[in-house]
C-alpha cells in the first residue's frame, strides 16, 4: 500500500487506496466486532433467564452481571486511544479478541460472584476497545467511495453474534450452560485465528496535541457537542431492549426461554441489516437528517415492546427495529462526525473516541441503574421502557433544538 507524508504532523499517513486487501480488512473489522460485542457482550442476554432458572447466581446478580458488563465497556472505550497510542491499535484489538475467549471459558464454571463478576468486567473492556479501534484502524486505508460500504461490513458483525448467540444458546442449553460458554469460546476463536493478520499495516502518527483542543468554529462546536450528547442519551435509550428483552419475552410475557431467544434472534436479524439500511439512508439524505429521523422512529420502536401485551406483533416489530439501530446508529453517528469536521482525520478520530466513550457511559448508566431499580422493584419492566424511550425524545429534542439555534 502506497503512503502520503503528512507535512502538518511529520509522519506518514496512508494513503486510500481501492485493492483486494479492503475486503479482508473488512472481515477483519466484522470478525472483531463479532467477537468483542456480539458474543462478548451480547451473548449473554439470551443466557439471563437460563442462569436464573439453573440457580447459578440470585436474580439480582445475573442482572448486575449484565449490567457491570456495559460500565467495563465504558472503560474500554475511554482507554482505547491512550492504549493504542502505547502498543498499537492492532496489537489491542487482537489482545482483546484474545481476552474474550478466555472469558467465555472462565464463565463456564461459577465457581464465585466476584470469579464472574471479573469475567464480566474482561470482555466489557474489550468490547469498549473494539468499538473504538477497529473502524478507526480500517477506513483510512480505505478509499473515501467505499468507506460507507466497509464501516457498515465492520458494524454488520455486532448483528452477527447476536443472531448467532440467540440461535446457539437454545441448542447449547440442550447441553447445560457450561457447553454454551465453551461455545461460544471455541468460536471466538476460530474468529481471532481467521483475522490475526488480517489487519492493515499500521504506520506511525507521531506526537501531537489533542486535535479537539485545536479551533473549531462556533457552529461545528456546538453541533460536536450536541453530537456527543445525543449519542450518549440513545444508548440509554436501547440499554434495556440489549439486558432485558429476552427476560422480559421468556418471564413477563410468559411465552418461555425458547420464545425469547428466537425475539433475540430477531433483534440480531434487525441489527445485521440496520448499519446497510443506516448507511444507505444517509446517503441519501445525509447523515444530520438521517439521525433526526432514527430519533424519533427508535422512540417509537422502544415504547412499541410494553404495549405488546395487548398488540402481539409490536414485540416483534419493536425488537427488529430496535435490533437495528443498536449497530446502525453507529455509522450515522462516525458519519456526522466526518460532516462536521471534514477533511481532518486526526480530528474525527479524536472526537469519535470522545463519542463512544459518551455512548459507553450512557449505556452504562442505563444498564446498572435501571437494573437497580428493576431489582430493588421500585419499577416495572415496563416503566423502564417507557424511561428508556423517554431518552431518545430528549436526544430528538436536543437534536432539533441545537440545529434551530445554530441557524439562527
Amino acid at each position: 500500500m502506497s503512503t502520503i507524508p503528512d507535512r502538518s504532523s511529520g509522519s506518514i499517513q496512508p494513503h486510500p487506496v481501492v485493492s483486494s486487501d479492503m475486503w479482508r480488512w473488512a472481515c477483519a473489522g466484522l470478525s472483531a466486532s463479532f467477537v468483542g460485542i456480539g458474543l462478548a457482550r451480547f451473548a449473554y442476554t439470551p443466557l439471563v433467564p437460563a442462569l436464573i432458572a439453573a440457580k447459578w447466581f440470585a436474580a439480582s446478580d445475573v442482572i448486575y452481571f449484565g449490567a457491570i458488563n456495559l460500565v467495563a465497556y465504558f472503560i474500554g472505550a475511554a482507554a482505547a486511544r491512550p492504549l493504542a497510542a502505547r502498543f498499537g491499535a492492532v496489537p489491542v484489538l487482537r489482545a482483546s479478541m484474545v481476552s474474550v475467549v478466555v472469558a467465555c471459558l472462565a464463565c463456564a464454571v461459577p465457581l464465585s460472584f466476584t470469579w464472574y463478576l471479573v469475567w464480566r468486567i474482561v470482555p466489557g473492556i474489550a468490547g469498549g476497545l473494539i468499538m473504538v479501534l477497529a473502524a478507526s484502524t480500517i477506513l483510512p486505508h480505505v478509499a473515501a467511495s467505499r468507506r460507507g460500504l466497509v464501516g457498515g461490513l465492520v458494524f454488520v458483525g455486532v448483528g452477527l453474534g447476536a443472531a448467532a448467540s440467540g440461535t446457539l444458546v437454545p441448542l447449547l442449553l440442550r447441553e447445560g450452560l457450561a457447553a454454551c460458554w465453551i461455545g461460544f469460546a471455541v468460536l471466538s476463536a476460530l474468529l481471532t485465528a481467521a483475522s490475526w493478520r488480517s489487519w492493515p499495516r499500521e504506520t506511525g502518527e507521531g506526537a501531537h496535541a489533542d486535535p479537539v483542543q485545536q479551533q473549531l468554529g462556533v457552529k461545528a462546536r456546538r453541533l460536536n457537542r450536541s453530537l456527543i450528547a445525543e449519542y450518549g442519551l440513545v444508548a440509554f435509550a436501547m440499554a434495556p431492549h440489549t439486558i432485558f428483552l429476552v427476560d422480559y419475552v421468556a418471564r413477563q410475557l410468559g411465552l418461555g426461554i425458547n420464545a425469547g431467544a428466537g425475539f433475540w434472534v430477531l433483534f440480531g436479524c434487525g441489527a445485521v441489516i440496520g448499519p446497510l439500511v443506516t448507511g444507505r439512508v444517509a446517503d441519501k439524505i445525509g447523515f444530520g437528517r438521517a439521525l433526526t429521523f432514527s430519533y424519533a422512529l427508535l422512540a417509537l420502536a422502544i415504547v412499541a415492546l410494553p404495549l405488546g401485551t395487548h398488540m402481539p406483533a409490536l414485540p416483534i416489530i419493536s425488537s427488529v427495529v430496535v435490533g437495528g439501530f443498536t449497530p446502525g446508529i453507529v455509522p450515522l453517528a462516525l458519519g456526522r462526525v466526518h460532516e462536521l469536521v471534514p477533511g481532518d482525520p486526526a480530528r474525527q478520530r479524536a472526537i469519535w473516541g470522545r463519542a463512544v466513550t459518551c455512548f459507553a457511559g450512557g449505556q452504562a448508566a442505563g444498564a446498572y441503574g435501571l437494573s437497580i431499580l428493576l431489582a430493588h422493584g421500585v419499577v416495572s419492566y415496563a416503566t423502564l421502557f417507557v424511561l428508556a424511550a423517554a431518552a431518545a425524545v430528549l436526544a430528538l429534542a436536543l437534536n432539533l433544538m441545537t440545529a434551530l439555534t445554530v441557524r439562527e
